[in-house]
């Protein structure tokens, strides 16, 4: 599988639903952390479980913590558990979550709480937003998918 991956800093990049499998080529992307913020079975029965994600992380001699969110509700237990996590976490980090937004959320959250007076946490905010507009919302970005898939 090619994995679509938003790199949002040096240290933190997200991306949608992954695949046991696609551990190896994260890990050959450079990747050192995965943090997986999707609920199991959020999907049904064909998301893979946090348990055959993180078996094949380590495998692959990535770091692997699971940190359900439940979808626009990120509670202060979980920014805590992620920046716990992410203190001592190699990086880069590869987030996921089933579209990348609520990993970027939760790591952004955790960023604040470890360094709440940072500027950098505003524009990786706002490129998150940016990004996410030009990913999901563009006509014109749009328009350009349906012109190439044809």
């Amino acid at each position: 599988m090619s994995l679509t991956i938003t790199k949002h800093s040096e240290a933190f990049s997200s991306t949608q639903q992954i695949s046991p499998e696609d551990m190896v080529e994260i890990a050959a992307l450079g990747f050192k952390t995965v943090i997986n913020a999707r609920p199991d079975n959020e999907g049904g029965s064909d998301q893979p479980s946090s348990s055959s994600i993180q078996l094949a992380a380590e495998k692959a001699g990535l770091h692997y913590v699971h940190i359900p969110v439940v979808p626009n509700n990120i509670q202060p237990t979980d920014i805590e558990a992620c920046a716990n996590f992410v203190a001592g976490a190699p990086t880069p980090i590869l987030g996921f979550c089933k579209s990348g937004m609520r990993a970027t959320s939760l790591h952004r959250s955790a960023q604040q709480a470890i360094n709440p007076n940072t500027s950098t946490n505003k524009q990786n905010w706002l490129m998150s937003k940016l990004s996410y507009f030009f990913r999901n919302k563009c006509l014109i970005t749009k328009l350009c998918r349906k012109l190439t898939a044809k």
